[in-house]
């Protein structure tokens, strides 16, 4: 499970690298609309895809805690 949202937290990442820096959405351009940045323009798989990014991120807020805690039980 880690890895997996790992990997969806690198994915939204490298997207919105693509949105900074050339205003081209990625996701949206592989699962269906323009690519570029416009209110309404994303398909529903890219809209699953968005949310799947957005619950692996809140996820991943675990990964910063579990360090600590490994290190205070020692």
């Amino acid at each position: 499970m880690d890895r997996l949202a790992l990997l969806l937290v690198i994915i939204g990442a490298l997207n919105w690298l693509l949105i900074g820096l050339f205003g081209y959405d990625l996701v949206a351009a592989l699962f269906g609309g323009t690519g570029s940045i416009a209110p309404g323009q994303a398909s529903g798989i890219s809209r699953v895809v968005y949310a799947l990014v957005g619950i692996a991120g809140a996820y991943a807020i675990s990964f910063l805690f579990r360090n600590r805690e490994a290190r205070e039980n020692r």
